[in-house]
């Protein structure tokens, strides 16, 4: 008899939500018994046939595909079966083969790395119970947040364990011509075991960098619709693409939104629901991986003997682990008076039709609120507010004596009333000493601070033995690994935070107390960072009625009509607040100074980067900067995306590489009002207005 999601002999009430610790069960039964139990799941009411084989044939022999594939004939000199056969080949590297066989080896072979790993990892059953219903209803696609290559494995699991359909996982991988040359999962697929366990696990691999290849996309949104129209399994993504290298959310890639969809635009499902789902980790298994990749390291190409090295993170502790299933999101009621369906039946189904600006607003404001429900859904950690305050503490302390332990104390317990007046989820044990849960966290991260003699620092690498003594820039890189890491950590309870921040710094740039001329400032933060943090389009005004009742809320901001005023005890939060802004507002001013001072009108990311961070590691050196942030290739990176959407930088679609053109007077205006030097006045007043 299968076991019900309130069976369990751990549970926890975590916010008036129903936890059950996963491992608790696995460390008093057999890992084996486990792998091996009765597993019969209760799929979609209305699913069809849909072995792998079947569905492959489907795409094939679906009159889309072969739509495209004469428009591609009458383009090219490539016949329609030169066509098919090359279709056929990218189905075979793409197509997963989903077998219970190998889903009973992950889970064996995954219940012996987590026990040894986390300490905890628990399950929300409220959540799991409303999924289990989603999935019998409509077809299912399952929304995580992507922190680790864990993320992979632990949907599945968590499924398998509760008897609920495995799904079938969307992947990335680099473009090669062999589908084992070198996968990413990032990179996961590359290993040629690993990989063929993971696409026989549900895995199915696409490309990443697929450009104008019309038959590829043809065959992956096939692959896609076939998938959603027939319900055999949830599908799994991750809306935000990629693994975030930082820990925060990043901004929703919208490809794999469209393709599952379009059967629910043109009616061929009733209905599709989304299911967001947050992983908050206390601490991640590739954390100095991440921060080496953020200092222009390479990451290292996944291979099955490299997987077979890294059994040392075995010998770590990582921590508890939260898994939230979110509440179940239905399309249908979501898209209600936002999209007209009925230009749907204007077109055969089977033709091919270019999403309506109104679909495309539809699907960005749906990928946005998923991203919005992850982080609504996150836990934070202790040390993620403790990585709030030992960053807003000056390197020098951190690199040598370091902060005092009381100090730290004291600050987090500040930091953690406020985080839960502004509604954090918090895993802060109720019955255990708070200088208990400080100790303790600090003792899980041993590999980022260090805690001795009354005092926290930074865990730098010690310098390499050699002849020659090592540069100073390589001293700042080598301090920037570790404050790194800490402003990872931090990032995970940024949401949290940021809207008050924006305004808090709105606020003291202007020096003003009009609600409107904040307002206007605070939509121009929201337009500079909107690719570094995520706000859903068009809801600007309730973005900062938020940030408004939080601070008054915890006492910080008085309202008056048209003014907003600081309360006499509200100093400390709105300049804390402000602090915690200030190292992205630091690392988009290097950004623009070079653009201003020292880069050409025309840029190439090949050298832009770079010349970025030694720009960065220069002004670090001479004491003008005071953050390592600046040195982060994905905060350049999300300078530059942010300046492309203010048109300050325009990208050369005539050029093979991706070059810039950079419009320096634009430039110079947006790094001048960042700074307060414009009065607010010239800023437009719209929300959505650009420079």
């Amino acid at each position: 008899m299968p076991r019900t999601f309130l069976e369990s002999s751990s549970t926890s009430l975590n916010n008036g939500q129903y936890f059950v610790d996963l491992l608790d069960e696995r460390r008093s039964s057999s890992d084996l018994g486990h792998a091996l139990r009765t597993y019969k799941p209760q799929p979609y009411k209305d699913a069809s046939s849909c072995s792998p084989a079947e569905i492959n044939e489907a795409v094939l022999d679906s009159q889309y595909l072969r739509y495209i594939m004469k428009e591609i004939a009458a383009e090219t000199s490539v016949s329609a079966e030169e066509l098919k056969v090359s279709a056929r080949g990218i189905l075979e590297e793409m197509s997963q083969n989903l077998q219970l066989r190998c889903i009973r080896l992950m889970a064996f072979s995954l219940t012996k790395v987590i026990k040894r790993i986390f300490s905890n990892i628990y399950i929300n059953m409220e959540g799991l119970s409303m999924l289990q219903q989603a999935i019998q209803e409509s077809p299912v696609i399952l929304m995580p947040n992507h922190r680790s290559y864990m993320d992979f494995l632990i949907i599945s699991y968590v499924l398998f364990t509760y008897d609920l359909p495995v799904p079938v996982i969307a992947a990335g991988i680099r473009n090669q011509d062999s589908p084992f040359s070198s996968f990413d999962r990032e990179a996961l697929a590359g290993m040629k075991v690993v990989g063929e366990i993971l696409r026989r696990s549900g895995a199915f691999f696409i490309r990443r960098d697929i450009g104008a290849d019309k038959l590829y996309w043809a065959v992956l949104s096939e692959y896609v619709k076939v998938l959603v129209r027939r319900g055999c399994a949830p599908i799994e993504f991750y809306v935000e693409g990629y693994r975030s290298r930082a820990l925060k959310s990043l901004t929703p890639k919208l490809g794999m939104m469209h393709m599952v969809l379009e059967p629910f635009f043109k009616g061929e499902v009733y209905d599709v629901t989304l299911v967001p789902i947050n992983i908050s980790y206390d601490r991640v298994l590739e954390e100095t991986l991440l921060a080496h990749e953020l200092l222009g390291v390479p990451k290292p190409k996944e291979s099955t003997r490299g997987l077979l090295k890294a059994t040392r993170v075995l010998e770590d502790n990582y921590g508890c682990m939260h898994v939230t299933f979110c509440r179940p999101l239905s399309v249908r009621e979501l898209c209600y008076g936002k999209i007209s369906r009925w230009q749907y039946n204007l077109t055969p189904r089977d033709l091919p039709q270019r999403p309506t600006p109104e679909a495309q607003a539809c699907v960005s404001w749906l990928a946005h609120l998923v991203v919005r429900t992850q982080e609504g859904a996150t836990w934070t950690s202790p040390f993620s507010l403790m990585a709030c305050v030992l960053l807003q503490t000056p390197t020098a302390v951190l690199t040598g004596e370091g902060l005092p332990w009381h100090q730290l104390m004291e600050k987090t317990l500040w930091l953690k009333k406020l985080a839960l007046d502004f509604g954090a989820q918090l895993n802060w044990p109720g019955q255990v000493p708070d200088s208990e849960v400080v100790t303790s966290s600090l003792a899980l991260h041993h590999s980022t601070v260090q805690h001795r003699a009354g005092h926290v620092s930074l865990a730098v690498e010690e310098e390499p033995s050699r002849e020659s003594r090592a540069s100073p820039e390589e001293g700042v890189i080598r301090t920037a690994v570790p404050l790194l890491m800490l402003a990872s950590y931090r990032n995970q309870s940024m949401h949290v935070f940021v809207r008050p921040a924006l305004l808090a710094t709105a606020m003291h740039v202007t020096e003003s107390t009009r609600r409107d001329e904040i307002f206007a400032f605070f939509c121009f933060l929201q337009h500079v960072f909107s690719v570094e943090f995520i706000f859903i389009p068009g809801q600007a005004s309730q973005d900062f009625d938020e940030a408004c009742l939080l601070l008054k809320k915890c006492a910080a901001l008085e309202v008056k009509g048209p003014e907003l005023t600081v309360s006499d005890g509200g100093g400390e939060v709105l300049h804390f607040l402000r602090s915690l802004l200030q190292p992205f507002i630091e690392s988009y001013q290097v950004m623009l100074r070079y653009l201003c001072e020292e880069g050409g009108q025309r840029l190439s990311d090949k050298t832009l980067l770079p010349a970025v961070r030694s720009l960065a590691t220069r002004l670090i050196l001479s004491g003008e900067l005071g953050t390592s942030e600046a040195l982060s290739s994905d905060t350049h990176k999300n300078a530059l995306s942010a300046l492309r959407r203010l048109e300050a930088v325009t990208k050369l679609r005539a050029s093979e590489r991706s070059e810039y053109r950079v419009d320096r007077s634009a430039v110079r205006r947006i790094r001048d009002v960042l700074s307060g030097k414009i009065p607010p006045q010239m800023l437009p007043a719209a929300p959505d207005a650009r420079l």
